[in-house]
């Protein structure tokens, strides 16, 4: 049986789980038009993870994917720490506001987040996904036991392998294209930096797990040649963002509709992490800067506490606006309306 046939997918569309932008309500429009809407709670705690799953099931019966961030334990380097703080003080500046004294690991890791394992495992839900890495073989075996079937994030072959060996049911092949954060296991590691149709063929005919293709795909069209490429279904995000039903906020949108999304930008300095974000005033300052960030998510702390500063003074370009280099063909649609779309853009 297929992956979208044991879902019960009408569609093989998979909205991807984007931290900080999709909503319970844009998962649950998503799963009630035929696909697989998803929610990231690797931002956030067990409970806060419980409630956004009851969330879901308040609005949908259909499967849905929670996804969590598996990042290797970060090694903290005050001085390294202190050297981007004092870095980013002109930017703090510019909006009357000082940087953090002290910044926090603020994301905890599944990897050793028993609290999280006790909730997904109680919680039951249809598929749970990994980012950044894989879980130890208990925590797989424990979710495995709990009846989820388990995904994971894969740009190259070699972590496609290791996914396999792990006992992961299903890769997303991400693409260099992809919006976001790059799912390196090693971030410092040499990136070949794949695009989602090299990479999605090569995991399909190397990889011996059906293959998710996730990067730039926006379209029924795009979903369309994933399938033909041999995917068993495509994962969309930034074809999403604009939705009313997703959290992103107005300076998001308005930067998605602009001249930004032609532009799109690999880089570390938002959260320490390679990550492609619309154009913005943070981008631009990462180019041009030799200051070295250091570790997601210790950087992403004092990411997060300019960009709060900067839209305290009305400036929305600091902001963490992840989108892949298929954003210019983004369209501001109810979810509902985006997936009919996309089913009657795949018929076409």
């Amino acid at each position: 049986m297929s992956l979208t046939d044991s879902l019960g997918l009408g569609l093989p569309i998979i909205q991807a789980p984007m931290a900080g932008t999709s909503t319970p309500a844009l998962a649950a429009a998503v799963c009630n038009n035929g696909g697989l809407g998803s929610i990231a709670v690797g931002a956030g705690t067990a409970a806060s993870a419980r409630e956004a799953i009851d969330a879901v099931r308040a609005l949908t019966n259909r499967p849905f994917n929670v996804n969590l961030f598996v990042h290797a334990p970060t090694r903290r380097d005050p001085a390294k720490e202190q050297a981007w703080v004092e870095a980013l003080a002109p930017l703090f500046a510019l909006y009357g506001a000082r940087p953090p004294e002290m910044l926090n690991e603020i994301y905890r890791s599944f990897a050793d987040d028993d609290a999280m394992l006790a909730t997904m495992t109680e919680a039951r839900p249809a598929v749970v996904s990994f980012h950044f890495g894989l879980p130890d073989a208990r925590r797989i075996a424990t979710l495995k036991q709990a009846g989820c079937l388990l995904l994971a994030t894969a740009t190259s072959l070699a972590e496609a392998e290791a996914a396999r060996a792990a006992g992961i049911d299903a890769i997303v092949a991400q693409g260099y294209e992809a919006g976001g954060h790059r799912g390196m296991f090693d971030p410092d590691a040499p990136d070949d930096r794949l695009g989602t149709f090299a990479l999605t063929r090569l995991l399909v005919t190397r990889s011996g797990l059906p293959v998710i293709a996730a990067g730039g795909i926006m379209d029924g069209r795009g979903v369309r040649a994933a399938l033909d490429l041999g995917a068993v279904a495509a994962q969309l995000g930034t074809a999403f963002i604009g939705c009313p039903e997703s959290s992103a906020d107005a300076a998001y949108r308005a930067a998605l509709a602009s001249p930004a999304a032609l532009h799109t930008v690999m880089t570390r300095a938002v959260s320490g992490r390679p990550a492609r974000c619309l154009a913005n005033r943070f981008t631009a300052w990462g180019l041009d800067s030799d200051a070295v960030p250091p570790p997601y998510p210790v950087a992403y702390d004092a990411g997060k506490a300019l960009n709060g500063a900067a839209k305290a003074q009305g400036e929305g370009g600091y902001g963490a606006q992840w989108a892949g280099q298929g954003a210019p063909l983004a369209r501001s649609l109810p979810a509902a309306e985006l997936m009919k779309a996309l089913a009657e853009e795949m018929r076409a």
